[in-house]
């Protein structure tokens, strides 16, 4: 029963997550439901021992942290970090776009998405919009989920492409405009902004600006003979975001500081003042040792100890040969620790070594994960940070198939494995 429910709240924040804003909004219901209290970074901190507290910066990142009773420079931190975006479809600043009678939207590629998995799908936005108000300096900021399927980007028939079944190359700016209705002599103004405008309840003239992103509708849903399989759009990472939340939240520990990082903007490189690469994991970490009446000792920081927590390849099976012929982990087999000697994943083996008896322990199970030496991968949150932060760094994951599809497909029990990976951690 209490395997259900675990898979049941994992569900949940997948479809809640449509957007890297929402996906936070969800981390923080969930942190509120613990006693997390939120703090602002532009104010002074009087923390108390034994205490749960969280951040948000910019509305798509945010940090949790706990402080426990005895805080000592001898003590380690604790760090996971995982990340709130996925690739998408970023809907550009003037939206509306008219074609041989049809209604599109203007929308640029954000990440690196498989483009032919987003044709032919029910799609919707969701994200932040930015409206006038009273005060010049504070816009309004709201969330926003369209939450109904009101474009679909379709496909060319084979009858006019003969091709498409040896491969087509789409382009992004022609190929991967959206359909959003029939332009008729009634259609003035921008209609996108006047249906938008009608789901907030404003004026359209009151739309200042918007971050949105498209998103597919269709729901997460188990697949396979047993049931063994959860198919779902961005499993990259509400997967790694689901694991910190699992570990970060429960009764705080004793000793030491255990912090769990939710960045944005991870799958386009990290480097934005909400990304990795920004100061903000460093200047949290000096504020919070400021408030307990001492500065961030630089000792603690060369004991201490983070997770990179993203997703990993599973092996394909009908393209076996795309994996390293012997690390080429299974669904189902447990997460993976994810090595590289080129530090695309910070690899640390004496960390690496800490994670292994972590879970040995704990029985849980995991695997090894390299890319095929001639075929590398992509790089994560890991080896961004820890040019910042100069501490050991593991990078572990779920193995997935079709990484970066708009639907992915892991196994159901590597969820579990992941988030009692995170807790060990935190306990340890």
């Amino acid at each position: 029963m209490k395997e259900k429910s675990k898979q049941n709240e994992f569900i949940q924040l997948l479809k809640e997550s449509v957007s890297s804003f929402h996906t936070v909004q969800a981390a923080e219901k969930r942190l509120r439901e613990d006693d997390f209290q939120e703090l602002d970074m532009a104010e002074e901190w009087n923390l108390e021992n034994m205490g749960k507290f969280y951040v948000k910066h910019r509305d798509s990142s945010l940090f949790a942290f706990t402080v426990g009773r005895d805080c000592s420079r001898e003590i380690p931190l604790r760090i996971a970090a995982a990340h709130t975006d996925f690739p998408a479809l970023y809907i550009k600043a003037k939206p509306q776009m008219e074609s041989h009678g049809y209604m599109q939207l203007n929308v640029e590629v954000y990440g690196g998405p498989i483009l032919n998995t987003w044709l032919d799908r029910p799609l919707s936005a969701a994200g932040r919009v930015v409206l006038r108000s009273g005060q010049v300096l504070k816009p309004e900021v709201r969330l926003v989920d369209f939450e109904e399927p009101f474009c679909t980007i379709p496909n060319l028939s084979i009858h006019m492409n003969r091709e498409v079944n040896r491969g087509t190359e789409l382009n992004r700016q022609r190929d991967l405009l959206p359909v959003t209705g029939l332009a008729d002599s009634l259609s003035k103004g921008d209609c996108f902004l006047a249906y938008m405008a009608e789901r907030l309840e404003v004026r359209p003239e009151d739309i200042l600006d918007f971050d949105l992103y498209l998103y597919c509708t269709e729901e997460p849903c188990y697949t396979g003979i047993h049931r063994e399989f959860l198919s779902a759009s961005h499993l990259d990472n509400t997967t790694g975001v689901q694991a910190l939340l699992d570990g970060i939240r429960g009764d705080v520990q004793e000793r030491g500081i255990n912090v769990a990082a939710f960045f944005d903007n991870e799958e386009v490189g990290s480097r934005t003042a909400q990304g990795a690469a920004s100061a903000q994991l460093l200047n949290l970490l000096k504020k919070i040792f400021r408030s307990l009446k001492q500065p961030l000792p630089e000792e603690i920081l060369y004991r201490s100890m983070m997770l990179s927590v993203d997703v990993a390849h599973a092996v394909h099976p009908n393209r076996p040969e795309k994996a390293d012929p012997v690390l080429a982990p299974l669904p189902g087999g447990g997460f993976c620790i994810k090595e590289a000697c080129s530090q695309s994943y910070p690899t640390d083996s004496s960390a690496i070594g800490i994670v292994q008896q972590i879970c040995d322990a704990e029985r849980i199970p995991w695997q090894k994960f390299a890319n095929r030496s001639d075929l590398p991968g992509g790089s994560t949150l890991g080896n961004i940070a820890s040019a910042f932060l100069p501490v050991p760094i593991v990078d572990i994951g779920a193995p997935v198939l079709a990484m970066h599809s708009v639907r992915e497909l892991m196994a159901r029990e590597d969820m579990e494995a992941l988030s009692h990976c995170v807790r060990a951690f935190f306990t340890a």
